[in-house]
């Protein structure tokens, strides 16, 4: 029908499903599409944490490239993984249903969560999850964990790590959960955790149209608080900082935290808030963390971070 639209997406099994997910909708609605999958800098640079690399949206950036250059039309992403700053003359179009947003731990067994002489090692790439498995478990060793789900549960069998930490919406979409994960229900997500995210030009009102169907209202305002806590608090600095906003009737609960890189300090925010009122409360619960002490804290995660690179 008409014009093709390009999906642009990384290469990974988890991205793949994705966009595959998206194609499906798009020509549900009478769309021709392809897939066009993109390596990115992420996915080629291994050896080095996330937080080492100093790139702002390391997992976008080739896609937003390509869109701009004129190679695809739209992309398809982990809504985590998308800075709170799109790049100029790209647009969000469409969130979907959101997912699950915990945070599981892919296990050998748990008896080592019940010792507390016990010199565990626990793997991540997330500052956010290393800080709060810190602040929980201080007496515990949290290593780096990079490369894709599939990678990072291959290192989890080859390591003797006792486990690892994952977004269980990224497990459960490429039916690779194990059934004795344990959910972390105490660990505040990544903010859009579970939720996939469609961009365009902004100057593609065919595409905007096209995606804006796929738009899920409610999971759009909930990473809109949680994306908005963010921006407030990061200032473009990657730091240890976990958000969900959560519908409860005509509300939003919304709880947001940040940390300290040692997970030793937690700045914590809860409130509920009145779900025509959404529009800058994430904003608003990001000052007060600031005001709590929050202020300090950033800047001195700023100066560990650039001691780093």
């Amino acid at each position: 029908m008409g014009r093709l639209i390009r999906i642009g997406t990384r290469e990974s099994e988890l991205a793949l499903w994705q966009a595959k997910t998206v194609q499906s909708k798009i020509e549900a609605l009478g769309h021709d599409t392809i897939l066009v999958p993109i390596k990115s800098t992420g996915d080629q640079v291994l050896d080095k944490p996330l937080y080492e690399l100093g790139i702002t949206g390391i997992f976008t950036k080739t896609l937003d490239i390509s869109m701009l250059n004129g190679q695809i039309d739209i992309a398809v992403h982990s809504m985590k993984d998308v800075p709170t700053q799109l790049p100029k003359g790209i647009v969000q179009a469409a969130v979907l249903e959101r997912a699950a947003t915990q945070d599981i731990l892919v296990h050998k067994g748990l008896d080592f969560l019940e010792s507390e002489n016990s010199t565990s090692t626990i793997a991540t790439g997330s500052l956010r999850r290393k800080a709060q498995w810190l602040h929980r478990y201080p007496h515990h060793n949290v290593v780096d964990l990079r490369g894709n789900v599939n990678t990072r549960l291959l290192k989890v069998i080859e390591n003797d790590w006792q486990g690892a930490i994952f977004a269980k919406a990224g497990l459960e979409r490429i039916k690779l959960m194990p059934k004795d994960a344990l959910i972390l229900d105490w660990m505040i997500p990544a903010p859009a955790q579970g939720a996939m995210v469609v961009v365009t030009l902004d100057k593609d009102e065919h595409c905007k149209e096209v995606t804006n169907k796929l738009n899920h209202a409610p999971s759009e305002i909930e990473t809109h608080m949680e994306r908005e806590f963010l921006r407030t608090l990061e200032g473009g600095c990657t730091a240890p900082i976990g958000a969900r906003a959560k519908f409860e009737n005509q509300s939003v609960h919304f709880k947001g935290c940040l940390f300290s890189l040692d997970g030793k300090q937690k700045i914590e925010v809860e409130k509920l808030v009145k779900t025509k009122d959404f529009k800058g409360f994430g904003e608003r619960c990001a000052l007060e963390v600031l005001e709590k002490g929050g202020s300090l804290l950033m800047q001195e995660i700023r100066n560990e971070n650039s001691a780093l690179h």
